[in-house]
């Protein structure tokens, strides 16, 4: 009997460290920048994706997939010369009761090494009826944790009076 007992407790242990094996391997196998090993035109269309997220969580208040991209040290110029962070960004208040649609126009993405600089415009229509375009610049950086978003600026156009 006593072999017996060393047999399953080294049945139990030879178990117990192929899970141990398996878990760090998902670990590190989960933690991979996938994004830093994408190519030129998988990072062009990951950085316009990322770029049309942010545009329609300005209406759907939908903010989950930018706690991903955008950098801790994130820092945006808004359209009054305020400046905002991360935090600021990434706080949902669920669906905005002030625009009822926000549309891409356009985004081109360049490509200098581990820097991109993405230009874009969106059109925007209130509730109220009223309409206008942000036009922005945004960088991205590549880090450990793949492309990051670091720093925005925008500029807001309202449209002319007709």
């Amino acid at each position: 009997a006593p072999a017996n007992e060393k047999n399953v407790m080294k049945d139990k242990r030879s178990g117990f460290q192929r899970l141990c094996r398996r878990c760090l391997w998902l670990c590190l196998t989960l933690a991979t920048p996938v994004e830093a090993e994408l190519s030129e035109d998988q990072t062009i269309i990951y950085i316009k994706e990322c770029s049309a997220d942010w545009a329609s969580s300005v209406v759907t208040g939908d903010t989950s997939r930018m706690k991903v991209y955008f950098a801790e040290d994130f820092v945006g110029t808004g359209v009054e010369g305020d400046r905002y962070n991360k935090s600021q960004v990434v706080a949902s208040n669920g669906p905005s009761d002030i625009y009822r649609s926000n549309t891409i126009d356009f985004i081109d993405v360049r490509l200098f090494g581990n820097t991109a600089i993405a230009h874009g415009s969106e059109t925007w229509v209130k509730y109220d009826g009223s309409e206008g375009q942000w036009i922005w610049t945004d960088i991205w950086l590549l880090r450990d944790r793949g492309w990051q978003l670091v720093a925005a600026q925008d500029v807001e156009i309202p449209a002319a009076p007709q």
